[in-house]
């Protein structure tokens, strides 16, 4: 089978505080019409051209109404409360010409499970082809992981620093020194080359 070629495809984040929505991305990216209900906004990208197909593919413990796109990513811009919030992160790629539509489909479904699903995030995908010989895929990818209840976790958690001995450090202010650590492996730099290369 092919690769799919995501050698020279930037990974990137959908920001709020870029003036970005899940929403207005997904909807366009699928070609529907979709509103956000965090700031009441309607995307209408009916009428776009190209799309071949659009699909969601979720973790075993996601909410089953996370199949609706409209749902999926409300939840997303609802969960995120800051004006800075990282909504979403997004792939795009080039699919092999060579294949067929069925092959193409086959291909980002098993590379999209393999990838990230059974890693716990939420997938939403759809192949573009315009006839111009530039078949390629937008996947979109939630960025918080879920609890095997179905509910949003935490992106992050506090975690103490410990001395030598295995003790928390005291601040000097009363409370203890601490970082954040991310709950997930998802943002580790490294994954990027991984994602490239599978």
């Amino acid at each position: 089978m092919f690769p799919i070629d995501f050698c020279h495809i930037p990974v990137s984040i959908i920001k709020r505080s870029a003036g970005r929505s899940a929403v207005a991305a997904a909807a366009y990216r699928s070609g529907t019409k979709l509103t956000n209900e965090w700031d009441g906004m309607t995307h209408d990208y009916t009428r776009k051209g190209g799309i071949v197909h659009a699909e969601i593919i979720l973790p075993a413990h996601a909410p089953p109404e996370f199949a609706d796109r409209s749902i999926l990513w409300n939840s997303v811009e609802q969960i995120e409360k800051a004006r800075d919030s990282q909504l979403a992160r997004e792939i795009e790629a080039a699919l092999p010409r060579e294949l067929s539509g069925e092959q193409q489909l086959a291909l980002v479904r098993a590379y999209v499970k393999d990838n990230f699903v059974d890693k716990g995030m939420c997938a939403d995908f759809a192949i573009h082809d315009k006839g111009t010989g530039n078949p390629h895929v937008h996947i979109m990818l939630t960025v918080r992981p879920l609890k095997e209840n179905g509910a949003w976790g935490a992106k992050c958690r506090k975690a103490y620093d410990l001395d030598e001995n295995g003790q928390r450090i005291p601040d000097g202010k009363g409370g203890w020194k601490n970082h954040r650590e991310d709950t997930t492996d998802w943002n580790d730099k490294g994954n990027v080359e991984i994602w490239r290369a599978a």
